[in-house]
């Protein structure tokens, strides 16, 4: 049975209204997927830490179904966990470490904040959310022509998280999977492998969320936008609009 410090949000206005109700509350949201193997275990784990830490509120998001939080929070895989005091982030991790779950529940689950609670953010192997050693920052143009370039590789190509063998995410994994029941031929380019791309294609496309799906140098849209093409039969059009010049050498 759940305790009552454990709850399964439900929407975005369900988890506003969860977390405005105590701004020096610690919440302790959890990020999970029914398909990922590793959630079933962590689950049951955030289950006994709520018991453990009844001051704590422990919030089980569905990362797909509630993907807005998920965006919002720049979750990359599941399961993983942030801590929160208030809207204040105090640590995140991107995995099923149960040990380090407990030890940062224990750090910050106190009345008191300490200068302290800074520091599990250092254990988190999750990717960061800016890069910290460039060598050489790129310029704008530059960043804009080497999206360009990546978008115009092949007449599809695919903005994901991960690869194809190993998504990062659930919708990159249906993305890929969606494609291949198409029988489309695609390039694929890793986001989480250059920052730089990652955000200009957020402003050259002015699409703020990944996977991106491009189609003949042109943004068609999300995986949302590609499973509604594909089921009117607009996304088989597109492709066959151009058959004779198939593809643009990907070498």
């Amino acid at each position: 049975m759940s305790s009552e410090n454990l709850v399964t949000v439900t929407s975005p206005e369900h988890f506003k209204e969860l977390l405005s109700k105590d701004l020096n509350r610690v919440s302790c949201l959890n990020f999970w997927a029914p398909w990922a193997e590793p959630c079933q275990a962590f689950n049951k784990s955030i289950e006994e830490q709520s018991k453990k830490f009844p001051q704590v509120l422990f919030l089980n998001i569905e990362a797909e179904e509630l993907s807005d939080i998920s965006e919002s929070f720049d979750i990359e895989a599941v399961p993983s966990f942030l801590l929160l005091r208030g809207h204040t982030l105090l640590a995140r991790h991107s995995g099923s470490d149960v040990s380090l779950l407990e030890s940062l529940l224990t750090q910050n689950s106190g009345t008191s904040t300490t200068s302290s609670s800074s520091q599990p953010l250092a254990t988190s192997n999750a990717q960061p959310q800016q890069p910290t050693n460039e060598p050489r920052q790129r310029t704008e143009e530059e960043i804009n022509q080497r999206c360009h370039e990546l978008m115009n590789k092949h007449k599809v190509v695919l903005f994901m998280k991960g690869n194809p063998t190993s998504p990062k995410c659930g919708f990159s994994r249906q993305t890929v999977g969606l494609l291949r029941e198409q029988g489309v031929e695609f390039a694929w380019f890793d986001i989480l492998s250059d920052e730089d791309v990652r955000q200009g294609l957020k402003k050259v496309n002015d699409w703020p969320t990944f996977p991106q799906i491009i189609v003949k140098g042109e943004l068609i849209g999300g995986l949302d936008i590609l499973r509604e093409m594909i089921e009117n039969g607009e996304f088989q059009e597109v492709l066959a609009d151009d058959q004779e010049g198939d593809a643009i050498d990907e070498k």
